[in-house]
């Protein structure tokens, strides 16, 4: 009997440590694999940023002009009432008003390629779309605690309405260094604000308002805000006297 308590004590022994084992290989397996996918998720975000920063060099077989997504959110979509991006990951799926139908946040960067940047929709789930997603979501984990972000999206501007003429002499005087006296751009970084290498006449920048919105807040980046609300306004009408690509219906429902 004695023998036989030893024996099924040393037999729960080996048990025991043959689970011990198991679960530490199962452990160590976890780990790796979690190792191994922060290590891919920090792969796609670095793509990402990159893709957000020089998106006619990084995905240039979609881009149809010679805007980036830093054009618009600057600083890699960091600044405040620049459009940014920290949050706006939190707040999708939402409504549409444009696509009178809800949206997921691929929708919203598809919208910005065939719009903003008068291109072509990426792959669904392709290396450019994951790492864009992975990039944007990288910023949503940046929230400042619980508390919501306030610098959100563009600042509030007065129901005005701009005047042209005024805004030529605004544009050639403070504006026309950065983005070319035939509203070019100047080289990489400075994007031109309309012709070919702009947006297309689908894109939300593609409104006074919201330019103007843009202009008061972060123009001209030498001296920001600047200019008054009604100065934006000029300037924006100005610019949107301007041709510029036509959008590409066959993309309505982004």
């Amino acid at each position: 009997m004695a023998v036989l308590v030893l024996g099924s004590a040393a037999a729960w022994g080996v048990r025991a440590e043959i689970h011990a084992v198991r679960s530490s290989v199962r452990s160590e397996e976890v780990s790796s694999s979690k190792a191994a996918a922060d290590d891919t998720n920090a792969d796609q975000i670095a793509l990402g940023k990159k893709i957000f920063h020089s998106t006619p060099d990084e995905a240039k077989p979609y881009v149809g002009n010679l805007l980036s997504c830093n054009s618009c959110h600057f600083r890699d979509g960091t600044v405040a009432h620049a459009s940014p991006m920290i949050d706006v990951a939190k707040t999708f799926p939402q409504f549409s008003e444009r696509a009178k139908r809800t949206i997921t946040l691929k929708d919203r960067i598809q919208e910005c390629f065939v719009r903003s940047e008068n291109g072509h929709p990426l792959p669904e789930n392709g290396r450019e779309m994951m790492a864009l997603v992975a990039y944007i979501n990288s910023l949503s984990a940046k929230s400042l605690g619980e508390r919501e972000y306030t610098g959100r999206g563009l600042v509030k501007v007065p129901d005005l309405k701009g005047n042209p003429q005024r805004g030529e002499k605004i544009y050639l005087s403070q504006c026309a260094v950065c983005h070319g006296f035939a509203g070019e751009g100047v080289g990489p970084m400075l994007p031109p604000v309309w012709g070919d290498g702009s947006f297309n006449d689908g894109a939300g920048m593609n409104k006074v308002e919201k330019m103007a919105a843009f202009v008061v807040k972060n123009m001209p980046q030498t001296k920001p805000g600047s200019l008054t609300p009604q100065e934006a306004f000029d300037v924006s009408a100005y610019i949107h006297s301007k041709p510029r690509p036509k959008f590409n219906p066959q993309y309505a429902k982004y």
